[in-house]
């Protein structure tokens, strides 16, 4: 591998992060409202499925009173 000085390296870093194309302001916003959305409705659901499963323990094993 050649070997590239510090200078060239920035430099086409800088060329290769002008070619990104970022999504406007309002999509980014949806997009992290929908992942927040998504994230509460997995906790819920296995906040729910764990609940349902330790209830059946304590009934199968009869405990917890």
């Amino acid at each position: 591998m050649a070997k590239i000085n510090p200078a060239q390296f920035a430099h086409e870093v800088r060329q290769e992060a002008a070619k990104v194309t970022w999504p406007p302001r309002k999509e980014t916003g949806v997009s992290t409202g929908m992942v927040f959305l998504m994230v509460i409705l997995a906790a819920l659901f296995f906040f729910l499925v764990d609940q349902i499963l330790a209830k059946g323990v304590q009934i199968i094993l009869g405990l917890g009173g």
